[in-house]
């Protein structure tokens, strides 16, 4: 899976991020800064205004998969096909981080 990552998609796609929410990723990589879900439902509710009415800020393991799958299923309603969309081990497990890649990118081109 890491072959088909490409790091400038990764980085044009947080720049996109970046500039939807208003604030910068925290200093850690790419992955590590989207890992928990805050900035993905930042970044639904900003498209989608309470498209998330509440997400989990704290609490670990469970709470992030949570705020992945709240984003998961306002992305869907937004209009991104299941194709499109990640698993939530995708991100949560770094398995497949070039599909969260695609996946915001298909957000931007909605």
């Amino acid at each position: 899976m890491a072959l088909k990552r490409d790091p400038q998609l990764d980085k044009e796609a947080q720049a996109w991020i970046e500039s939807v929410i208003g604030e910068k990723f925290p200093n850690c990589p790419y992955e590590d800064a989207l890992r928990d879900g805050t900035i993905l439902c930042k970044l639904m509710n900003k498209l989608q205004p309470n498209s998330i009415p509440k997400y989990y800020t704290e609490g670990g393991g469970f709470r992030s998969r949570e705020n992945i799958s709240l984003f998961q299923n306002a992305a869907r309603t937004y209009g991104i096909p299941d194709l499109q969309l990640f698993q939530s081990v995708d991100l949560y497990e770094k398995r497949n981080i070039s599909q969260v890649t695609d996946c915001i990118y298909a957000l931007s081109r909605q």
